[in-house]
């Protein structure tokens, strides 16, 4: 006969934190800017370099 022992309760992992570049989308936006007066056409979304791309904060 085998004796039944308690479970132990699951712990959740915690949340990691969004980056605070990014703010957890894995993507950066910057401005693209042309001419001599530096005026604003535009702008470029690409992989956030702080995180790669992960959306979690750098640790």
């Amino acid at each position: 006969m085998t004796v039944a022992t308690a479970k132990k309760p699951r712990t959740r992992r915690p949340q990691p934190t969004p980056c605070p570049t990014c703010k957890g989308t894995g993507e950066a936006s910057r401005l693209i800017r042309t001419g001599p007066l530096r005026r604003v056409v535009g702008e470029q979304t690409g992989m956030c370099l702080a995180c790669l791309g992960t959306g979690h904060a750098p640790e």
